[in-house]
């Protein structure tokens, strides 16, 4: 007597499990996202911060899981762009809302708003512009790195290094306001950021890469009320400087291409008729 019939027995869809991995890491991401609204909320902005940066590492995790197993889906992108716009659009404009501006009357939620909007615009251009195009370069601060530098401001705050070193530029409220409209500019500009690269040691350039970033996480991991904070910082003033440096080439070469003025070799006589004729038009007439 058979207990199971035959036919009935079904592999598991092994294809259809790999597919919903990813797309379980963006809704891991959501997760932390509305924790960290929670416990800002509730004036736990430490732990407001560190879900926000787990939130950002389930993002790292999920878009490059979905190229590693070629599950990539419309589905998976627009999911991932909504999921982002909370995580690390209204999560952290929050955060901010909740430790400095909630008591500053309408100025607070405005900010608030204006950083909202910069995260969405972000999203919304990187759908339409950058989607499915390989490149090792953003165009503007993605948000990620933006809602992490923001958000790890208080655990550094609470820091010795930050009394012996940023507590001269006093970032409480003025000072947080303004890196907070300084992060969303940067958010919707042209200024190019560096993606995470590949770990790899087939060359100098790219072992070096390897051997910095994996020193980055590993004081991030140590020391990550340390370290997260000034790591933000130096990414924002990378970018910047390098924009800055590649516009000062850029208008060097424009300068050096001009075309000049000097007349040819083989008509020294047609340059002094010309200057003679300059120098009359330049005389006042009687």
């Amino acid at each position: 007597m058979e207990l199971i019939p035959k036919g009935r027995l079904h592999r598991p869809d092994v294809r259809r499990v790999v597919v919903v991995i990813p797309s379980a890491f963006t809704l891991g991401n959501l997760f932390f996202g509305l924790w960290a609204i929670v416990a800002a909320y509730n004036g736990n902005f430490r732990w407001a911060a560190w879900f926000i940066v787990f939130a950002a590492l389930l993002d790292t995790m999920d878009g490059r899981l979905a190229r590693r197993t070629k599950t990539t889906s419309r589905f998976g992108e627009e999911l991932d762009s909504l999921v982002d716009m909370v995580s690390f659009g209204v999560a952290p404009g929050l955060i901010i809302y909740f430790l400095e501006f909630a008591n500053a009357g309408r100025f607070g939620w405005v900010l608030s708003y204006f950083y909202v909007v910069a995260a969405a615009v972000r999203l919304a251009r990187y759908n339409v512009l950058s989607a499915g195009k390989p490149s090792a370069w953003f165009t503007g601060m993605p948000s990620p790195a933006a809602a992490m530098t923001l958000a790890t401001f208080y655990p550094f705050s609470q820091t010795p290094w930050y009394r012996a070193s940023l507590a001269v530029l006093d970032l409480q409220e003025q000072g947080l306001a303004l890196l907070a409209l300084m992060l969303a500019v940067l958010m919707v500009s042209g200024v190019k950021y560096p993606k995470l690269p590949s770990f790899s040691f087939r060359s100098f350039g790219q072992g070096f890469n390897t051997i910095l970033v994996v020193s980055l996480m590993l004081a991030s991991l140590l020391k990550p009320d340390v370290f997260l904070f000034p790591i933000g910082l130096l990414y924002l003033t990378f970018g910047l400087a390098r924009s800055a440096i590649l516009a000062l080439g850029d208008r060097h070469e424009d300068t050096a291409e001009e075309p000049t003025t000097e007349p040819p070799a083989d008509a020294p006589f047609t340059t002094s008729i010309d200057v003679q004729r300059r120098e009359r038009r330049q005389e006042p007439r009687e």
